[in-house]
């Protein structure tokens, strides 16, 4: 297997010198997750300094550093390390000959990444680079950008913001063939102020497309003439999926799967396919259209793709479902903690009520960045709660009084103030026959609760 990089083209790509030849097989700039052949990324931030931790990182395997102070061993010096990162994630876009596909949107962006990855590894095996985790930044996308293997014959990469302005920054050196949006909600809207904001900042993402590039936009949107308005200025191609009839990509039939899941009929430009989609929730059904589209897009294997598509698991905290022993049987947990705003809020609920359960249990967390409309947006998901059958509900966080003031004589609930206390009070009220749905914004902490509920059922501790 060829080196991802050497010393030569590192010191070319950033402009910067080398100390001594070496080669690497990755890249990191966080020390803690430094592997043998590694290049380590020393970066000066607000809070830390990476070049405090060189030592540790060589102590873990790394080959060699980018640094912007001289260090006692093998390095590239630079003036700027961050820089430097982003040039060498330039440099590895240059040299990649395959397809890129980015993906942005208010939800759904990692989970369709997931599975679009999925769906192009199934046909073209150890051929398929995909950014890791939610490195969707002005740092890790450069990050994912200097991990793709020179080979690659595909790149999906997902995108993320919460200013106007960063979408067109980091398109511009993903340089995608394909640009996806998910789906737009008001997630981040307290730096926007309206959702349709938030569709022209999301639209950026088409500045960076390749001539001959595809844009894919969701057809359900009520923006979607704001998406498609931008598209047009710099896509060759526009594709749409949803539901509606003149969707390029649709729903022509959509039932239960047997186990869980959807088993959906889709059309497409110049084919149709059956399917299964193995998450369940008409969210995981609009992002599999996306991937087809994309798939599509790129000259891939539709039928492989809806192959993956039926065997993906739940990501962790984007969907994952665990079976807890408990006292007398077993409750289902359904993982959703990662994130939250009105719209995967609304979506996850519905979900919740279609799952056969003896009780449904909500525990959600607070929902940040949505300003001057937070109390609104809370009280909001007391209609969610209703459709989603919810017998019992778990608010976590001071940003949930208003919901918590609209149930009041509307449904059983409890109101606390962190994780930690949603923890404790989970574990006394689950019993056999629950599903229990957790979701939150990632600074809520409701990940720790995942985990603690884990644990417990490790060790036997769940009665």
């Amino acid at each position: 297997m060829s080196d991802l990089w050497t010393s030569t083209e590192i010191a070319q790509a950033t402009g910067g010198a080398a100390s001594a030849p070496f080669a690497v097989s990755g890249v990191a700039f966080d020390s803690r997750e430094v592997t043998d052949g590694d290049l380590f990324v020393a970066m000066k931030g607000e809070a830390t300094d990476g070049h405090k931790f060189i030592g540790k990182a060589f102590a873990q395997g790394a080959a060699g550093a980018i640094v912007s102070e001289p260090v006692d061993h093998p390095h590239i010096l630079v003036p700027d390390s961050a820089a430097a990162l982003e040039a060498l994630g330039c440099a590895s876009r240059a040299r990649m000959t395959g397809k890129v596909i980015g993906v942005t949107g208010s939800v759904g962006k990692t989970g369709t990444k997931e599975a679009l990855y999925q769906a192009l590894e199934r046909a073209c095996p150890d051929a398929v680079h995909r950014s890791v985790k939610s490195y969707n930044n002005h740092v890790g996308v450069p990050l994912s950008l200097s991990r793709m293997p020179r080979d690659a014959g595909f790149g999906v990469f997902e995108m993320g913001m919460n200013h106007a302005g960063e979408l067109a920054v980091l398109t511009r050196q993903v340089r995608p063939h394909v640009a996806i949006i998910t789906a737009i909600a008001p997630a981040h809207i307290e730096f926007f102020g309206t959702e349709a904001k938030i569709a022209e900042a999301k639209a950026e993402i088409f500045e960076g497309l390749e001539p001959g590039g595809t844009a894919i936009i969701p057809y359900d949107s009520p923006h979607v003439a704001i998406l498609y308005a931008a598209a047009e200025r710099y896509a060759d191609r526009i594709l749409t999926f949803g539901t509606g009839a003149e969707a390029d990509v649709r729903v022509r039939d959509a039932v239960p799967a047997p186990g869980g899941g959807t088993l959906v009929t889709a059309r497409l430009p110049d084919a149709e396919i059956c399917f299964t989609v193995a998450a369940p929730g008409d969210h995981w059904v609009s992002n599999a259209l996306a991937v087809l589209a994309a798939v599509e897009a790129v000259g891939g294997d539709i039928a492989a793709a809806g192959l993956a598509l039926a065997e993906m698991p739940g990501l962790p905290g984007r969907g994952e479902r665990r079976i807890l022993p408990v006292a007398g049987g077993e409750a289902l947990l359904i993982d959703e903690s990662y994130n939250a705003n009105p719209l995967s809020m609304a979506a996850t609920l519905r979900q919740l009520g279609r799952e056969p359960a003896e009780r449904r249990i909500a525990v959600l967390g607070g929902m940040r960045e949505l300003g001057g409309r937070s109390a609104e947006l809370h009280a909001g998901l007391a209609e969610p709660l209703n459709v989603g059958q919810v017998d019992y509900a778990i608010l976590v966080g001071a940003e949930m009084t208003p919901l918590a003031d609209a149930l009041d004589g509307i449904l059983d609930y409890a109101h606390v103030p962190d994780a930690a206390s949603a923890t404790s009070l989970i574990k006394t009220e689950m019993r056999a026959g629950d599903a229990i749905l957790v979701k939150g914004s990632n600074g809520i902490g409701l990940s720790r609760l995942v985990a603690a509920l884990g644990d417990d059922a490790r060790d036997g501790d769940i009665d």
